[in-house]
């Protein structure tokens, strides 16, 4: 019986598999490089948790025993994680008396959203995180070290060109405090909509639901619309007139951030104003990765600065942290067939079945390769030499071994040579599947 899939919830074919896995590879490869370790935490958290840390209860999802007769108040349900840094504020906790400070971590797990699926967002995905968690105070270096590391995660991945777009809450908070906006959170959750929205969309919101006047709508979008690949992001803020201390260090602090991307990743790290990120608990640096010429897929990495989101109510334990969707940059490699894998299988070599009798031979060579880590399997059918060789194209296995006389062939090129199990090796190009630029 036909079934209709779940929308939502991505599956890929093997071959995107292969892609999948190459991403995964280099993204943790990347983080490890920086010296970022990994952990893992449970897929669920107190629902009174989930909700505490930012306007996301109708996205959350609950977990429900279809025959639980226990507890069902709300701090006693669980719910799958909306993202993977709450979890790791709970997994801080504790664990302070194992971990070392400044807590290097990266993270790549699934998350669950119940919202609407479109373009790029799923309800269930894969996310790569990496933050710094330290205790009391974290050095500001940080702050600069996380997008670096981030550029150079995707950088190495074969996507279009991406841009890291960087703001501070300070300077929202500052600013939209210096011109009298009361509710600073809500202008920040409107601001966030901008490209969603647009500008006017954006100002009924701040006139209507956060209660700004006319006039702060206008400067909280001109505001917004003040972007920079230097430090002369600052004086463009000033120019607008009005100032406040907090306005003052957060200009501060984003300007040398600014200035750091610029020696590391020129042209890619850019000061963008108009980013607010909705969650509540970001307190400084804010970033925004979107693929240029793509925006409208939205963020594909995003992250900040956070102060209170972890405390023991005796200290607290600042971080700054980014995380890359994963399921997002594969929704764009394979729906737009920019990148393939070279096989969707693993195996190298296929061992031919001359008769079901003189299996065991076939399988002896199978041995002999797979013990150098040549990824091989056996025939599942000693049918004749075509039927198997074709049974090798379909899968895109390159290379077909024949036992009884010894040799193997390049079912692509019709070469075929005297071989040695014991010694034989493919060539490095077909070890293992790669990625290759898919053809237009």
């Amino acid at each position: 019986m036909a079934r209709q899939s779940l929308s939502g919830f991505p599956e890929w074919t093997p071959a995107g598999r292969v892609v999948e896995q190459h991403v995964l590879d280099h993204v943790r490869r990347t983080f490890e490089l920086h010296g970022y370790a990994g952990i893992e935490t449970r897929a669920v958290e107190p629902l009174e948790d989930l909700l505490r840390k930012g306007e996301t209860s109708k996205e959350v999802y609950v977990l429900r025993r279809l025959h639980d007769e226990g507890e069902t108040t709300r701090e006693r349900q669980l719910a799958l994680h909306f993202d993977l840094t709450v979890p790791l504020a709970r997994y801080v906790l504790e664990n302070t008396g194992s971990l070392v400070f400044p807590f290097k971590r990266y993270q790549i797990q699934k998350a669950w959203r119940g919202e609407r699926p479109q373009d790029g967002r799923f309800r269930e995905f894969t996310q790569a995180d990496i933050d710094v968690v330290c205790q009391d105070a974290i050095p500001f270096q940080f702050e600069v070290e996380l997008p670096i590391v981030v550029a150079e995660a995707l950088g190495g991945l074969p996507i279009p060109a991406f841009r890291i777009g960087v703001n501070n809450r300070k300077v929202s908070q500052g600013f939209y405090e210096a011109v009298g906006i009361a509710d600073v959170e809500g202008a920040l959750r409107a601001i966030d909509k901008l490209g969603k929205i647009g500008p006017a969309g954006v100002t009924e919101e701040l006139t209507t639901v956060v209660g700004a006047s006319p006039d702060q709508a206008e400067a909280a979008l001109a505001l917004a619309g003040i972007t920079a690949p230097d430090e002369s992001f600052a004086d463009a803020v000033r120019a607008l007139g009005h100032r406040s201390d907090l306005l003052d260090e957060g200009l501060d602090e984003l300007t040398r951030v600014v200035e750091a991307g610029a020696r590391h990743m020129p042209g890619v790290l850019v000061a963008d104003l108009s980013i607010a990120r909705g969650l509540d608990y970001y307190t400084g640096t804010v970033y925004e990765t979107t693929f240029v010429g793509h925006e409208g897929l939205g963020s594909i990495a995003s992250g900040g600065r956070y102060d209170s989101l972890v405390s023991d109510g005796k200290r607290s334990y600042p971080g700054v942290g980014m995380s890359i969707g994963i399921s997002r940059i594969m929704s764009r490699l394979l729906g737009e067939d920019l990148v393939r894998a070279s096989r969707p299988v693993p195996t190298a070599v296929l061992v031919a079945v001359v008769q079901e009798e003189s299996r065991a031979a076939s399988e002896a060579v199978a041995r002999a390769l797979r013990a150098r880590g040549v990824p091989t399997e056996v025939a599942p059918t000693a049918e004749k030499f075509g039927k198997q060789i074709r049974y090798a194209d379909r899968r895109s296995i390159p290379f077909v071994w024949f036992p009884q006389s010894g040799e193997v062939k390049d079912i692509r090129s019709g070469a075929q040579v005297a071989a040695d199990p014991e010694v034989w090796e493919p060539p490095q190009s077909d070890w293992w599947p790669h990625l290759v630029a898919a053809e237009n």
